[in-house]
């Protein structure tokens, strides 16, 4: 469903009341400081695509805060990957400031404060996406929002593109289509943080960090082994199945935790995939389930429904 919401029309003393609402439909609430607020202008459009979403946002002026406050109420964690097209961007977050321009990307995480503002009139693309769905392609995606990235070159520059492409064919796709179309683009989106060669250096210790970064490329690429364990993650990159271990402890989390996770939130996909025809069964094992009970236990421990429920869920949303 495509959508575009626009202050043209609207009465100069209800703008500033009508963008807030616009911003915390779109993504979530907000609060809004801004220049001019009897003269302010803004326009949204926003494609949706299954699980994600895209939008592109022009306005004036603008300062966003995200305050406690709008995270106290239930609600999905989400992340947002912003793009500007026109104007510098300022965005702080967890004691770290960005400033972007055309030609960059940052991520931003939505239960955690932040500041988000543009001097100027901006042009922005948005992606939005729940935390389960990044988690799902990169361990713990909160890391990221510390970071810009280079949105010209490799895979980078290819998640952009097709960030642009997607409202041009938009209306030529199915419902279905466009749900694949957003898994893919999340699968671009983490191609281009992992292949940034920043992210290697962004720790305290780069050696550490490739060797991260190394586990889950391997992890990914072998999900559907139900052998996977300790020894083959740790011959598959090169290093001691003790040292694997030290790795991981940094991280808050096991091997075990890690590669179960990764496989529930890939076979959640699967599920709510409607161009999925395999049986639940088929798909537990395609994820590297031994049995399909085990993996009904293990979802409905993770997500709180069963896989049945979950695909029916799916089924039925517009």
């Amino acid at each position: 469903m495509k959508s575009t919401i626009t202050t043209r029309g609207v009465d100069k003393a209800a703008r500033s009341g009508h963008w807030h609402e616009t911003i915390a439909r779109t993504y979530f609430p907000l609060d809004l400081t801004f220049a001019r607020p009897e003269a302010f202008d803004g326009e949204l459009t926003s494609w949706n695509l299954g699980e994600v979403s895209l939008s592109r946002l022009t306005s004036d002026a603008l300062l966003y805060r995200r305050l406690p406050k709008h995270f106290r109420e239930p609600g999905p964690e989400e992340f947002l990957v912003t793009l500007p097209a026109k104007a510098e961007v300022r965005f702080a977050q967890g004691g770290k400031e960005v400033r972007a321009n055309p030609g960059a990307f940052f991520i931003e995480r939505s239960h955690e404060p932040y500041e988000f503002s543009h001097a100027e009139p901006a042009d922005l693309w948005v992606m939005k996406l729940s935390k389960d769905m990044l988690g799902g392609r990169i361990r713990a995606p909160d890391r990221f929002c510390s970071l810009q990235f280079d949105a010209t070159n490799g895979a980078n520059g290819l998640f952009v593109d097709m960030v642009h492409l997607i409202p041009q064919r938009y209306d030529a796709m199915s419902e279905e289509t466009r749900a694949i179309v957003g898994r893919q683009l999340a699968d671009l989106l983490a191609l281009a943080i992992q292949s940034d060669e920043r992210v290697l250096t962004s720790g305290a210790s780069t050696v550490r960090t490739a060797h991260l970064a190394r586990i889950e490329a391997f992890v990914r690429r072998h999900i559907d082994d139900p052998d996977l364990g300790p020894e083959e993650v740790a011959a598959g990159c090169g290093i001691s199945v003790r040292y694997l271990h030290e790795l991981l402890r940094d991280t808050n989390t096991t091997l075990g935790q890690w590669i179960r996770d990764t496989r529930l939130m890939a076979a959640m996909e699967d599920l709510r995939n409607p161009a999925d025809c395999r049986t639940i069964g088929e798909i537990a094992f395609a994820r590297g389930f031994a049995d399909q009970p085990q993996f009904s236990r293990a979802f409905r421990a993770r997500f709180g429904v069963t896989p049945k429920e979950a695909r029916s869920e799916a089924a039925h949303q517009p």
